[in-house]
């Protein structure tokens, strides 16, 4: 039997989170055959972990224009466009249902271990673009297969690799070892064994962005019912105007209220700053921990750590496709120069479409928080505009595909470059709280889009 050709094979796109699942909707109104690979038992698993947490945007700017075209036929209405999701609402009733919609397009339980060109590894030039990509999969149980696609387009996420203790962004010394106490996500403290955990203890929190912002803002709520309950704050940085954000001048309301409630837990006494701290090292004092800094500095026993310091990609499955990626972010080298939060401040980010996120590897695309790679903020309707853009461009249609509106306007609460050691330089690496997380004006048919928590 001969193999179908390439141009009947679907496009395979990993990950069924909101991007992935924008990425397929695209494609479906392009009249192209999406396969949506998730290793998760359902959509939106990575939204999921975070169901507790409340994005900063609204509805209005969290949904994709070709998605709703698929679910209206369904009776499917967004809910009130000014009200905030959780992750949790996010994934039960626009997620699900809009991969509900694209039914067995999608295969769940469905891990990528591997990604190349059809008996071609890396090394090889010879017919490369003319062969289809294989796909390796590992399913529920340990079984494996491999499929063929046409195109590649991977909206994988990075929530599976979050950045380390370490300053230098490795693990610190001892870091592994004392994993039992570290937790590398915002503790849900409405689960009770979850509360337990940090009622009446001290916690240190490792991180500057707004992930950082909610574990303080919910251990100083605890605090207030649960005496002894204290948060250690550890940023790398000083503070600053900007450590809080822009609070009330934020464009983002429910992030400046965010950072608000993260200056007050340290005002109030729920939580204590300890500034110019880069952790080198855990190290054990009987039932608890102690960081110690860089320069010898030790932190105060604490009972938990809560690491809350970025996310970095995964990388493992593209070893053997050829990608172009900045030597520092991560990103694709024309995005990169984009979105490097060392240079840039939110109203000196461009445009950015299939241009930019083109690889030496034709027709495979890293989107979403994926191809920002380390860079801290991400938008998710810049999301929703990238995979709109690489759909037409799969499809043929280049004219569309490099018609690309977006605009970050500055909101006072971006950094912009600055020395290493200032309080008020943009974040550091993967800390989250950097300055492309502003409004965005995306003339793609909706609101005014805003950063979600997800991105931060």
């Amino acid at each position: 039997m001969n193999a179908p050709a390439t141009g009947q094979l679907p496009v395979v796109v990993i990950g069924a989170g909101p991007v992935g699942l924008a990425a397929a909707a695209h494609l479906v109104e392009r009249g192209l055959e999406p396969l949506v690979l998730e290793a998760g038992p359902s959509a939106g698993t990575a939204v999921r972990d975070w169901a507790h947490v409340r994005l900063f945007s609204p509805w209005a700017e969290v949904t994709d224009p070709a998605a709703e075209k698929l679910l209206a036929p369904t009776g499917w209405v967004r809910p009130d466009g000014a009200t905030y999701p959780t992750g949790g609402d996010w994934a039960e009733q626009y997620l699900q249902p809009l991969a509900d919609v694209l039914g067995d397009k999608i295969r769940y339980g469905a891990t990528v271990t591997g990604v190349a060109r059809a008996g071609r590894d890396r090394i090889v030039d010879a017919d490369r673009d003319e062969q289809p990509f294989t796909v390796h999969i590992e399913l529920v149980g340990g079984r494996e297969e491999r499929i063929a696609a046409r195109a590649m387009i991977d909206a994988s996420g990075t929530w599976s690799i979050p950045s380390p203790m370490g300053a230098d962004g490795l693990p610190a010394l001892g870091e592994k070892a004392a994993a039992d106490r570290i937790s590398y996500r915002v503790p849900d403290l409405r689960d009770p064994a979850i509360r337990a955990r940090y009622a009446g203890k001290r916690t240190a929190v490792v991180g500057s962005g707004a992930s950082a912002f909610t574990a303080l803002a919910y251990l100083a709520d605890l605090a207030m019912e649960k005496p002894g309950t204290h948060a250690a704050w550890v940023l790398r940085r000083g503070i600053g105007a900007n450590t809080f954000g822009g609070g009330e001048a934020d464009q983002l309301p429910a992030r400046g209220a965010l950072g608000l409630r993260a200056k007050a837990a340290v005002e109030d006494g729920h939580a204590s700053a300890v500034t110019g701290f880069r952790t080198r090292a855990v190290e054990r004092d009987g039932d608890r921990l102690v960081l110690v800094a860089e320069d010898g500095r030790r932190l105060d026993p604490v009972d938990e750590v809560l690491v809350l310091t970025g996310f970095r990609p995964d990388l493992s499955f593209l070893s053997e496709v050829r990608l172009g990626l900045d030597e520092r972010l991560q990103a694709p080298v024309a995005l990169a120069p984009l979105i490097d939060p060392n240079i840039h401040s939110c109203g000196t980010v461009y445009p950015h479409g299939v241009n930019e996120l083109a690889h030496p590897e034709q027709d495979l695309y890293l989107v979403g928080m994926k191809s920002y790679g380390r860079a801290p903020t991400f938008l998710a309707l810049t999301g929703y505009e990238q995979v709109r853009s690489v759909a037409a461009a799969l499809a043929g249609d280049r004219e569309a595909a490099e018609r690309v509106e977006l605009t970050l306007p500055e909101t006072g609460v971006c950094g912009g470059a600055g020395l290493y050691d200032a309080p008020d330089t943009a974040s550091e690496g993967g800390e989250g709280g950097g300055c492309c997380g502003a409004p965005a004006t995306l003339h793609i048919g909706v609101g005014i889009p805003t950063a979600t928590s997800g991105g931060c």
